[in-house]
């Protein structure tokens, strides 16, 4: 099975640019921070409401459990939130209503919670504007994973962060490039 595109950079900028030049700029833009600063699924995305990342006085929080509804495998996990995430989501809901911590996060066309599906899409068509013809719904979440590894961060550790259970699965998730290469022989 071909594994989804991890991102540089300069590709994530691409993206996010071109995310607030769409129809709903902020809600696209923060839904693909989600995928690349907490690794989360395309379905976690989808499932997630208001009061998993915000608190009852509006704040964001760094830290909130994914349910194991909202999860794959069923399990429960907690999901921590980076300053950069945190920020995008503090700006975020400057258009949302609050008041109710069961609405989605993020609502479809409409109105209600995107599905797994729907939510797939959305990435694939922000991805394929862009010009990233091997990107999905999954290219967030292994740029993630991968992007830790590169700073260090144990295996254990990523398995824990991205709700895995074995952390054989976490290393497939591990991209490995020529640049990466020739550093580690510099490390000698």
């Amino acid at each position: 099975m071909r594994q989804a595109q991890t991102l540089n950079e300069a590709q994530l900028r691409r993206v996010i640019q071109y995310c607030r030049s769409r129809r709903h700029p902020t809600r696209d833009e923060t839904i693909v921070l989600f995928s690349f600063y907490a690794g989360l699924r395309a379905k976690e995305i989808a499932a997630l409401k208001r009061g998993d990342v915000f608190d009852e006085a509006g704040a964001v929080r760094t830290q909130f459990i994914l349910s194991a509804a909202q999860s794959k495998g069923g399990k429960t996990r907690t999901v921590y939130v980076n300053q950069r995430l945190r920020r995008a989501l503090a700006d975020y809901a400057a258009g949302l209503n609050l008041s109710d911590p069961d609405r989605p996060l993020f609502e479809s066309q409409k109105g209600g919670h995107f599905s797994a599906n729907t939510m797939c899409q959305l990435f694939l068509d922000i991805y394929k504007a862009v010009g990233l013809k091997d990107a999905s719904s999954h290219s967030g979440r292994r740029t993630y994973i991968t992007r830790l590894a590169n700073k260090g961060v144990g295996v254990r550790l990523l398995a824990e962060l991205a709700g895995h259970s074995h952390i054989s699965t976490t290393q497939r998730y591990i991209d490995v490039n020529a640049e990466q290469l020739s550093e580690a022989v510099e490390l000698l």
